[in-house]
């Protein structure tokens, strides 16, 4: 394969909601802990994080809403990041990145974005005129040795993956929690399809596992089937 194989690890309430609300002051990092029969087995999820890829692919819109932007620079980790963002990041949240990252790519259509402006050795940017992950994810894997790839991004770039057939995994923490509200992110979001003939954008899936995780959490695990639309 000429790309990463990429695996989609998340965490969603049973009603598949990946927030507790719509609003960006509304975050499962930040709420879960505060609800009781939730809070704890939170624990589960964030073990098994660590156990994911070396290579993380996430936005720039997830790293300003944890702080990257304002927070002092962290200690290194083993972890590198790839990050889709055209205006989230400022300097400060690159170099935020720079500092945390073995290593860090930025992919992003703004000619103008702030990462341009960073002299890191750690830092490589990805400049697409039109978005592509596809060609985005070659790269990744020509370029810098990414064979494998944990997604941890938000709903819609999560459904631009799966409608180019760019997901081979899905392994999913369930937490024992209904969020509702129709605005509410969800696992996958983005543009509903309209007729039958898109189809064949759906990813259909194989079940590989299926573990009762304590305090009534669930971990799922699927492989994408490949004899179904992509």
């Amino acid at each position: 394969m000429d790309r990463p194989v990429t695996t989609l690890f998340m965490l969603m309430s049973l009603d598949g909601k990946i927030s507790t609300g719509a609003s960006d002051a509304l975050d499962f990092d930040r709420d879960l802990p505060h609800v009781p029969s939730v809070a704890e087995g939170l624990y589960q999820y964030y073990e098994l994080e660590q156990q994911t890829d070396l290579w993380s692919l996430n936005t720039g819109r997830v790293m300003a809403k944890i702080g990257a932007n304002e927070l002092p620079l962290p200690q290194k980790t083993p972890v590198s990041f790839v990050i889709l963002d055209n205006t989230h990041l400022l300097e400060a949240g690159v170099r935020w990145l720079c500092a945390k990252c073995q290593q860090v790519v930025i992919v992003t259509s703004n000619a103008e974005h702030p990462a341009f402006e960073v002299r890191e050795k750690n830092l490589s940017v990805i400049f697409q005129e039109k978005a592509s992950m596809a060609d985005a994810l070659r790269q990744l894997k020509r370029d810098y040795g990414c064979e494998r790839l944990t997604v941890q991004s938000g709903g819609t770039v999560n459904a631009a993956l799966v409608r180019e057939g760019l997901i081979d995994c899905v392994d999913i923490v369930v937490a024992p929690l209904l969020v509702g509200g129709r605005d509410t992110p969800t696992l996958v979001g983005g543009p509903s399809l309209a007729s039958v003939d898109e189809l064949s954008q759906l990813c259909a899936l194989e079940l590989v596992s299926c573990e009762v995780l304590k305090d009534s959490y669930v971990r799922l695990r699927y492989k994408a089937q490949s004899d179904f639309g992509h």
